[in-house]
């Protein structure tokens, strides 16, 4: 006669064998964000707890940011708090990578669990309304002619937005190391000393800037995408600065968890991922879909850290 299985052990056989979803609420989630306020990876950081709390996918959030040399103060706190706690994600993207680099730090992306890609960003490169420069050729003559009386207000050393005023200032023919870069925790007090004229200009990314844009408080010179995010600011390249540089964000879990838990949260961000309502918050942030997980999201993370420090050794930054 063929194996009879009782019901509850067919039951349990499938309930381990049924793939891991986001369906089963979690009660909590630790957010951790190595980075101030008010930049993007809070910003990411709090679009993720919108989202997942209106479709009821996560019952409470908590908040912790420790702002930093690009990620890299706050990284190793949640690396040896946080281990082994699978109600745990931390926020980080490319400037984590390029700041881990320029600082030559021990603890790094490859030191948490990749969980997923989120999002993707073009720059914004900005002056102060009422700034002498009016528009990217005055920004540009300005730089060729002595980049150290043009600060530029930008995240952490050695980040996206360092690295994209290194680069435009190479195709000037200038050094990156001429560079008169004002590097700031997060997005607020970036924004606070553009507005308030300590410095002549700011590199942040397009969300970041986009409010005080809009409220004529900011004039956006041009953006480092590929292509116009807004139809209404060149890009750099089309401009005749051929740089093009990109700001992805993702979320990692801490060091120790199972496999199966990373796999929930793996489940929870895809499931945020296909929701109308996380679509909406792409268009409304201006930010591009670059949803990645698995063995995809680990090699490219292998790929920007070798690609960037490529690029950091060119420009002269690390």
């Amino acid at each position: 006669m063929p194996h009879r299985r009782s019901l509850p052990a067919l039951l349990a056989g499938l309930a381990v064998a049924r793939p891991a979803t986001a369906q089963q609420r979690l009660a909590s989630l630790y957010m951790f964000i190595p980075a101030g306020p008010g930049g993007g990876w809070d910003g990411l950081g709090r679009a993720i707890e919108q989202v997942a709390r209106g479709a009821g996918l996560v019952g409470n959030f908590q908040f912790e940011n420790v702002g930093g040399a690009g990620g890299t103060v706050g990284l190793p706190r949640f690396v040896g708090q946080r281990r082994g706690r699978a109600d745990s994600l931390m926020v980080a993207g490319s400037i984590m990578v390029g700041a881990t680099l320029t600082n030559r730090t021990p603890v790094g992306l490859k030191d948490v669990l990749p969980v997923a890609r989120m999002t993707e960003e073009a720059g914004v490169i900005v002056v102060p309304a009422a700034s002498e420069i009016r528009d990217l050729r005055g920004f540009l003559d300005a730089l060729k002619a002595g980049p150290g009386a043009v600060s530029v207000a930008g995240g952490s050393a050695g980040g996206t937005d360092h690295i994209t005023l290194g680069l435009v200032l190479k195709a000037l023919g200038r050094s990156a190391r001429e560079a008169s870069y004002v590097a700031f925790a997060g997005g607020g007090p970036a924004q606070a000393a553009i507005l308030g004229a300590q410095v002549k200009a700011g590199i942040s990314g397009l969300s970041e800037f986009a409010e005080q844009i809009r409220a004529g408080r900011m004039r956006a010179l041009a953006t480092t995408g590929a292509e116009r995010t807004d139809p209404a600011i060149p890009t750099l390249r089309e401009s005749g600065i051929d740089v093009v540089v990109t700001n992805w964000r993702g979320v990692f879990a801490p060091p120790g968890i199972r496999p199966d838990a990373r796999e929930r949260l793996v489940a929870l961000m895809t499931e945020i991922h296909g929701l109308p309502a996380w679509k909406e918050m792409l268009k409304t942030r201006d930010w591009q879909d670059a949803f990645l997980t698995g063995e995809a999201f680990t090699e490219f993370l292998a790929r920007d850290a070798q690609q960037t420090e490529a690029v950091l050794k060119e420009i002269g930054l690390a």
